[in-house]
């Protein structure tokens, strides 16, 4: 079958080359058999939803760009590991479903033959619910997340200024924002997305459109009829509590380190001048996120309340703490050259220096297999899971052979 809306080839040079040495070295990865295995905590203190409560297994996430949703990815894949879940995961070589084209089901392995039967959706797409619902159960839950989009365009900037037209020959974010028109041309729409109300594009939507109140109106509506939930990456611990909470998990399944984050040296500061034309700029993406901040804040104090919010805040980064210090010889995010382990390795993009982590070596097999599903890089997880659920497939990124059961089951005995 021809790939439909590949990525570019020099970005597929990129990603292969970038992940190759860690690929070539993740061998007898981990394949969670123990799905019901967690570390020791009081049933009070993880917050454990009532029992009247049952948790959503079926949610669609569409994954916007540099707003932490590489981490909420990580949350996603896990939970779906954790239930046995079927995930649509990118068909054949693709990295994204489709991206940046519009989503269509063909986008997704095994469509044809397994139709509106999978849980959970969470790769990269531009969003597109009359398609994205020919795959996800008629009950399915959807939710996003959004950043500032002051925050966001510096982060674009640095991570895509060796691809985008539209940033490559200034020389830094406030020479851009001084005159983006001069830089800018929409012609070149498609390989100038993330300069440009990304956000809005993500969604489906026309990132170079006029800054029209009905239209902007008419859209923000039928954002709400399609989405569940909006969540506010700028209040992240936050975001995790009302979405653990809206869907009904426990507070393991939203525990998270910190994925795809960049070091702090490589973050450009902006001028006041550049943070007013950002939101001119990109109007469409801040009228956006001012409004569903909004919305975020209300759903809280609906639901939750503030009160209790801030409690399990609290406890989430105690959680949060302790599993670094269980898992983490140095316990905390590490630059690229000094990740020990190479299959751990993120994809490193532009100027951005894409942070990892190292595992302690003293960790038991099953403690061990845990964390490394707290700090594997999505694009590894990704091809991990499409490994799993695809066997009898061209495996991705040459990705060596995993997990089976007759293996696990070998090393589980021989490490007990």
């Amino acid at each position: 079958m021809k790939s439909p809306g590949r990525t570019p080839r020099h970005v597929r040079c990129l990603i292969v080359f970038s992940l190759f040495l860690g690929l070539t070295s993740l061998s007898a990865f981990f394949h969670m058999k123990n799905k019901n295995y967690r570390f020791s905590k009081s049933h009070e203190e993880l917050l454990i939803p009532p029992t009247s409560c049952h948790a959503k297994t079926n949610v669609m996430f569409l994954k916007t760009h540099k707003t932490a949703s590489s981490t909420v990815l990580n949350i996603m894949f896990r939970f779906a590991e954790r239930y046995n879940l079927t995930v649509a995961l990118p068909a054949d070589q693709l990295y994204h479903l489709g991206y940046p084209r519009t989503f269509v089901a063909q986008f997704v392995e095994g469509f044809e033959t397994i139709g509106q039967n999978y849980n959970i959706m969470c790769n990269h797409l531009r969003f597109n619910p009359l398609e994205v619902k020919k795959v996800m159960a008629a009950n399915t839950f959807y939710f996003s997340i959004l950043r500032n989009p002051i925050r966001l365009l510096e982060s674009s900037y640095i991570y895509y200024k060796g691809i985008v037209p539209a940033f490559k020959s200034t020389k830094n974010v406030n020479e851009f924002l001084a005159s983006p028109t001069k830089y800018y041309h929409p012609a070149d729409y498609r390989a100038n997305i993330y300069a440009r109300n990304i956000m809005w594009f993500d969604f489906g939507y026309n990132n170079n459109a006029e800054d029209d109140t009905k239209y902007i109106q008419a859209v923000l509506e039928e954002i709400e009829q399609n989405f569940h939930l909006i969540l506010i990456a700028d209040y992240f611990d936050e975001s995790m509590i009302l979405l653990k909470n809206t869907l009904c998990w426990d507070l393991d399944d939203v525990i998270y380190f910190k994925l795809n984050a960049r070091s702090q040296e490589t973050v450009q500061t902006l001028t006041p001048e550049s943070k007013e034309q950002i939101k001119a700029w990109c109007s469409l993406d801040w009228k956006l996120y001012l409004h569903f901040n909004q919305s975020f804040w209300r759903r809280i104090e609906e639901t939750i309340g503030l009160e209790v919010l801030e409690k399990e805040v609290d406890l989430l980064r105690t959680r949060q703490k302790e599993l670094m210090e269980t898992c983490l010889s140095e316990q905390e995010a590490v630059r690229k050259d000094h990740i020990r382990n190479k299959a751990l390795l993120p994809f490193q993009s532009g100027a951005a220096n894409i942070l990892g982590y190292n595992l302690k070596q003293d960790l038991d097999n099953r403690t061990l297999r845990t964390c490394q599903k707290m700090v594997i890089p999505e694009l590894q997880y990704m091809s991990y899971l499409y490994s799993v659920q695809h066997p009898h497939k061209r495996k991705k990124m040459g990705l060596p052979l995993l997990w089976t059961s007759v293996q696990e089951k070998v090393q589980v005995s021989v490490s007990n």
